[in-house]
């Protein structure tokens, strides 16, 4: 009895030793897969999406902040379920041909309770028509984010304050700025798609100048960009709500959003206060179009479509054609509302960095009254109206067509809808797994000229968004 119960412990400590780690079978997964799909280049398509998309380590690619080039680098990423968890974490870095470069690491937990699916019908039909159609409508699920990020931007433009700036007060200086917290998107409403949305960020930033002629310190004194002489540790909080609900079978598409934002700079005269309502209409022209909002189940690194099976491989680059469609038509209109308003306690400013602004692309690469240049008009309070087109061309190729309209002002009041700058854009689009990946527009109308702009979305085929830079 004892051999026997020696040689069964022996055994069983043999089979524990010989079993792979779920780290270990996904590494071993993705060198077949990668043996499998570049083996020719008749696999093109799927080398791709393998060396840009697999887990748990693909490249990293995309554009950092305007003027600061495009990024290439690696990234990893790993998943953990248990019972009611799933638990992802992201680690990358990149970096661009100007030296700069954007290190991160990302961890996102979403609950995931093991419910029963409720399956309600979507009407009836006569029993010569078979059996009830059946839907299954997705809400919103409860996500935390807990991240740490660093980016250093070597070329930044700083033009002053206000909507009276002018361009040949350009300058030029560069930033450091690293970002450590977590955020959580909680249900409220699932009917609504209505959830609360809360963070906490610790906001490190410092400034330099920037090499050659025109630095900032040259052109502009302290008192004209406030935070240029000091640059204070922030610890920011924000609260708000989301809504994004879907009516009129799909063909309008909704994402609401208000937040208040507080930054808190001890022992300065930098703190201040935040709100932003954006409010973003899209009307799809097809049945089968698919939301563009980022799925928030994932981390930024990651492109699962199902937050049951992180380890199911990521959409198609190129998604097939619904059943009984020669083509896979992408296409709607959009409108949108975006509102910027700072509230300055007495005697406080707010730090130049943390002002939006518009023009060309802003720091987090989002085209705003693009055919000005990059950063042109910054000030703490903002308003942009936007209509848009968008249309699938072949296969992920689509065209775009933008009419922006906005201004900046150094109050609130100073906001209102008159003397609005005004921009026009066409371009392409490359859609990847449904959501856009990159871009390239031509942008005109202003006073100041013409203006290209070339981007690719920092965060994997609709991963979650990285923590806004201002």
């Amino acid at each position: 009895m004892k051999r026997a119960l020696a040689a069964a412990v022996l055994c069983a400590s043999m089979s524990a030793l010989a079993q792979e780690s779920l780290l270990q079978a996904d590494f071993r997964g993705e060198g077949t897969r990668f043996s499998d799909n570049c083996a020719s280049f008749a696999t093109f398509a799927s080398c791709a999406q393998t060396l840009f998309t697999d887990h748990p380590l693909h490249i990293a690619l995309g554009s950092l902040a305007p003027q600061n080039g495009f990024g290439a680098g690696l990234a990893f990423v790993s998943h953990l379920t248990t019972t009611n968890w799933r638990h992802s974490w992201d680690v990358d870095a990149v970096a661009s041909s100007n030296a700069s470069w954007r290190a991160g690491a990302y961890m996102t937990s979403v609950w995931t309770p093991k419910h029963e699916i409720v399956v309600t019908p979507g009407g009836s039909a006569p029993a010569s028509e078979g059996p009830k159609r059946e839907r299954i409508r997705p809400g919103e699920q409860l996500v935390f984010h807990l991240y740490a990020e660093s980016t250093s931007l070597n070329q930044l433009l700083f033009y002053g304050l206000g909507p009276a700036s002018q361009e040949s007060s350009r300058s030029y200086y560069g930033m450091t700025e690293s970002i450590a917290g977590a955020n959580v998107v909680w249900p409220i409403v699932q009917r609504l798609n209505l959830s609360f949305y809360g963070e906490a960020n610790g906001r490190f930033t410092s400034l330099r100048e920037a090499g050659g002629s025109g630095s900032i310190g040259e052109m502009f004194p302290p008192t004209a960009a406030p935070g240029l002489g000091a640059q204070p540790a922030f610890f920011q909080l924000g609260q708000g709500i989301r809504l994004r609900p879907t009516m009129a079978h799909g063909f309008v598409q909704l994402n609401y959003r208000a937040a208040f934002q507080e930054f808190v700079a001890p022992n300065s005269t930098f703190s201040f206060n935040r709100f932003t309502a954006d409010m973003d209409h899209r009307f799809p022209l097809y049945r089968a179009s698919r939301p563009a909002e980022p799925r928030d189940f994932n981390g930024p690194d990651e492109c699962s479509a199902s937050v049951a099976d992180p380890r199911r491989a990521c959409p198609p680059l190129v998604p097939a054609a619904p059943p009984g469609a020669s083509r896979n038509l992408e296409g709607s209109f959009g409108l949108r509302l975006l509102l910027v308003d700072s509230l300055v306690p007495s005697g406080h400013v707010v730090p130049f960095f943390f002002q939006p602004t518009l023009g060309g692309s802003d720091i987090n690469g989002n085209p705003l009254l693009a055919s000005y240049p990059d950063y042109r008009f910054r000030a703490p309070n903002l308003l942009l109206l936007r209509a848009s087109f968008e249309h699938s061309i072949w296969g992920p190729f689509g065209a775009s067509l933008m009419l922006d309209e906005g201004k900046v002002g150094l109050k609130p009041s100073d906001l209102d809808f008159t003397h609005l700058a005004h921009t026009y854009s066409a371009g392409l689009t490359l859609r990847a797994g449904g959501f856009p990946l990159v871009y390239l527009l031509f942008c005109w109308g202003g006073h100041e000229g013409t203006h290209t702009i070339a981007s690719m979305n920092s965060s994997l085929l609709g991963g979650s968004p990285r923590p806004s830079l201002y």
